[in-house]
């Protein structure tokens, strides 16, 4: 649903600083758009906690919005770490 779910560290043995810097951006600005929609839905949650059988809809959502934003961190992380063997 919200993209890659590995870090694919292999492949960005082979990738120039630009290209690097390129998908650091990419990345954190989908982590971006991510958490602003994690936040949003948490304040749906708070305003209304009894929402009914669309409580756990929305508590499915945060489940995939809050993986999704780990694992665009660990690839932030990756990209970082290999920018700076270059």
């Amino acid at each position: 649903m919200f993209g890659a779910s590995t870090v694919d560290i292999q492949g960005m043995s082979n990738q120039t600083h630009h290209e690097l810097d390129a998908r650091l951006a990419e990345l954190e600005e989908e982590e971006r758009a991510v958490s602003m929609r994690r936040r949003r839905l948490h304040d749906r949650l708070a305003l209304f906690p009894d929402y009914g059988t669309g409580a756990s809809d929305l508590a499915e959502t945060e489940r995939e919005l809050s993986k999704r934003r780990s694992e665009l961190h660990d690839e932030i992380d990756a990209v970082r770490a290999q920018r700076a063997k270059h």
